[in-house]
């Protein structure tokens, strides 16, 4: 079959949630993509972000199948001897004592705000069914009813009401906007240390300092969202680390698994994890011995290749390559590690259009952004190649 007829299919059958670009991948290795047409591509989405370590790594893969071939799923009715050693890796790794696992971004988020409301009423004493967690204007932490009724963003809302109760909105970046937000009811405050589906956003220097002495001055959680932030894709293990700041929660997903499973994590104080007794909150798939096994295994790769620190460096110089495009429709490049923002003054989406054309995959965000996110394993040849096609779209374009 060719493009088309894949496409025709799935336009039929297929609920229109999303407006991919017409490409089909068959087949995918490291940071190159293959259509049913035979036409390569470089990734530069990453599967937004859950590929870090690239697609198909090959030690991945090794555990996936070994694993596949033993046990998948037990449900956590029983113990398994993948996901101890799980706990201890993410223990070792981030030095948080205790972590719960999930399957989803959007479910860790969900376990989060279970977790602070539970602690708000049980250790800060927050009346009963009065918490409130402060989140962020143009958040993104998934599409749950609860999640998308804290977004701002009318098109994840529009139709989808009524909404949960119990959250607050304070100005992203703005600290005394935040502080005007806190009461005696507040039991956490919840955000990304980069805000990407908004844009590769990046707070004023000191922010997350300053939400950290907020929360210890007021006796509230700080709670980090670094589904997509961290592993990595920031240049350094978590984006809050920029900052030399400790939150009490961290949420992890996407490349947890690099792209092999869904599984996601929370991290966090034993205080507050261990506020859930048997019963109070679980998951069929949550914690599975695949899942244990294909998360060891691409944490481990992303230590024994050095990817973190490959994404800083190579982040620095890819950002400065894109920097040096002038055109008038560039409006503004940024960010950190291999996370990189190049907004413009017009929609965005034709020029990931005319990218595909050339070779390079990527996505708008937010109309008038593009976002640049390869996996980790790209090599700087790969980057030049990357940023000599950019800069031929731009050239065309009067």
């Amino acid at each position: 079959m060719k493009t088309q007829e894949y496409i025709e299919l799935e336009e039929k059958y297929g609920a229109h949630n999303y407006h991919p670009l017409d490409i089909v991948v068959t087949k995918a290795e490291g940071v190159w993509l293959e259509d049913v047409d035979g036409n390569k591509y470089i990734d530069c989405l990453a599967a937004y972000s859950a590929v870090n370590q690239g697609h198909c790594h090959p030690t991945i893969l090794k555990t996936f199948i070994e694993q596949a071939q033993k046990v998948t799923l037990t449900s956590r009715a029983f113990r398994n001897d993948k996901l101890p050693l799980l706990y201890e890796k993410l223990n070792k790794m981030t030095g948080y004592p205790m972590s719960l696992p999930m399957n989803s971004g959007a479910e860790a988020v969900e376990t989060a705000v279970k977790a602070a409301r539970r602690w708000g009423y049980r250790s800060k004493g927050i009346a009963k069914d009065k918490a409130e967690i402060i989140c962020m204007t143009d958040n993104f932490h998934g599409r749950t009813t609860t999640l998308i009724s804290f977004s701002t963003d009318e098109d994840y809302r529009s139709d989808f009401g009524p909404f949960t109760p119990g959250f607050v909105i304070a100005k992203y970046g703005d600290i005394v906007d935040l502080e005007t937000k806190i009461t005696p009811n507040t039991a956490a405050i919840l955000l990304e240390p980069i805000q990407g589906e908004a844009g590769i956003i990046i707070p004023p220097a000191g922010y997350l300092k300053s939400v950290a002495e907020l929360c210890k001055k007021h006796n509230i959680l700080f709670i980090c969202d670094e589904i997509q932030s961290g592993l990595g894709r920031s240049g350094k293990l978590f984006a809050h680390n920029y900052e030399d700041v400790t939150p009490d929660l961290v949420i992890i997903g996407k490349a947890l698994a690099g792209g092999f499973y869904p599984v996601s994590a929370v991290l966090g104080r034993a205080d507050v994890l261990g506020l859930f007794e048997a019963g109070s909150h679980g998951s069929t798939f949550g914690g599975n011995p695949l899942g244990a096994s294909v998360a060891i295994a691409a944490l481990e790769v992303l230590e024994n290749e050095n990817l973190i620190q490959k994404s800083f460096d190579l982040g620095a110089y890819f950002l400065a390559k894109l920097q040096e495009i002038n055109h008038h429709l560039v409006k503004e490049v940024r960010g950190r590690g291999l996370w990189i923002g190049l907004e413009l003054t017009t929609n965005a989406r034709p020029i990931c259009e005319m990218l595909k054309e050339k070779g390079v995959l990527c996505k708008d965000t937010h109309h008038t952004i593009i976002r640049f996110a390869p996996p980790l394993v790209i090599s700087q040849s790969e980057i030049d190649i990357v940023v000599a096609k950019v800069k031929e779209c731009f050239a065309s374009i009067k």
